[in-house]
């Protein structure tokens, strides 16, 4: 019976999917300084719904958020249309702004950019 479970367990874990990265979270103040303050990588993404850049940004941003090499970084979404003072905050003037942290250090910032490769460029400085 026990030689049974750990056969069904094994194979359960075989099958099992996986770890992932974090999905995206939507942008809080808060959250970016807690996970500052924890020294973690975070790629802050100020995204715009009618924005085309933003768009073609969006499948590589959610494939980082499902591949495990990304399984540290942290990626908030900034509304750009509705978060005006985050946005002041980061210095941030263009929707399509991608910013990469360790902790509390800027590692890296693109505007603009749809090139899958630099985008995981800028979240591969946070992660190292």
């Amino acid at each position: 019976m026990l030689r049974k479970l750990s056969i069904a367990l094994v194979l359960g874990l075989m099958a099992a999917p996986p770890l992932l990265a974090q999905p995206i979270q939507p942008f809080t103040t808060a959250a970016l300084k807690a996970a500052q303050a924890a020294g973690k990588p975070v790629l802050v993404d100020a995204y715009a719904s009618w924005c085309p850049i933003c768009r073609k940004q969006a499948p590589t941003l959610d494939a980082m958020a499902k591949d495990p090499a990304f399984d540290k970084l942290l990626i908030l979404r900034l509304d750009y249309d509705n978060q005006s003072a985050e946005k002041r905050e980061l210095g941030i003037v263009q929707q399509s702004t991608l910013i990469g942290f360790k902790g509390d250090k800027e590692t890296g910032r693109l505007v603009g950019v749809t090139d899958p490769d630099e985008i995981r460029k800028l979240a591969q400085s946070a992660l190292h």
